[in-house]
């Protein structure tokens, strides 16, 4: 696990979104280049999708080999595919229905149109990462490269409520979510190990709301009341704000601020 989290702030949330798609972009490229492909896990929300968006706006994002990239996700409200409130299809509808995907690279959570229970959907997307881990990731999800997540104003990061049951899971990389203090009710996260299994955990934020929850995530606060918190990357852990989710930061905190 990597120590303190590098903060990087950015004027607003739509210069975040722009920049956080161009260090995607470099990466992605950087690490295709090294092993020939990669694994990408993405978020919903406001700014996980303006970032989709920013990267399927740039030219340069034909610099990554997309059939060669695999895409996954931290969460999922537990809804039919194609349902608007699903990550799944705003994700879809910002960037990969514009980028030659491999459809079989492409790993979406199930839904209730699966037929499969919340729980069943959990253990399902629990053996899809089982699946695609190499013997040298040495666990049971791949060692994703990047992996994007969102902030709410309480500090949960995917579908990791605080005080939830999910928070403290430390076995299965994939559980069902119900009562969700945020509709809808019932969803499919990935729990701590599964995060931490990544190289680059990348907590992307904005907005004044966030501010006093990116502070807590910052201090000592504990994973179980602050999610994000604990979420770590391997390698790095990246906290991609933009000023007004930054302000409240000490600056002891060496936060890195751009024009």
């Amino acid at each position: 696990m990597t120590g303190v989290p590098t903060v990087i702030v950015h004027r607003d949330a739509e210069l975040l979104a722009q920049a956080v798609a161009a260090r995607l972009i470099t990466r992605l490229v950087d690490t295709q280049a090294a092993r020939g492909s990669a694994h990408l896990v993405l978020t919903g929300g406001t700014v996980g999708i303006a970032t989709l968006a920013a990267l399927a706006g740039t030219a340069a994002h034909d610099a990554i080999d997309w059939r060669a990239l695999d895409i996954w996700w931290g969460d999922e409200r537990f809804l039919p595919t194609g349902h608007p409130e699903r990550n799944e299809t705003g994700a879809r509808q910002a960037l990969l229905d514009h980028v030659d995907v491999d459809p079989a690279r492409v790993h979406p959570m199930p839904g209730p149109d699966s037929g499969m229970t919340a729980e069943e959907a959990a253990d399902a997307y629990a053996m899809e990462l089982a699946k695609a881990a190499r013997p040298e990731d040495h666990g049971p999800v791949p060692s994703f490269d990047v992996l994007l997540l969102g902030m709410g104003p309480d500090g949960h990061v995917a579908s990791l409520f605080p005080g939830q049951p999910a928070v403290y899971e430390e076995e299965r990389p994939v559980v069902s979510v119900h009562g969700s203090p945020k509709p809808p009710p019932t969803r499919l996260s990935l729990t701590f190990p599964a995060l931490r299994a990544a190289r680059e955990v990348w907590v992307v934020a904005a907005g004044e709301e966030k501010a006093q929850a990116v502070r807590m995530a910052l201090s000592d606060a504990g994973p179980f009341q602050v999610p994000a918190a604990g979420a770590h990357g391997r390698q790095r852990t990246l906290f991609l704000l933009d000023r007004a989710a930054a302000h409240k930061i000490p600056p002891s905190l060496g936060r890195i601020a751009s024009p």
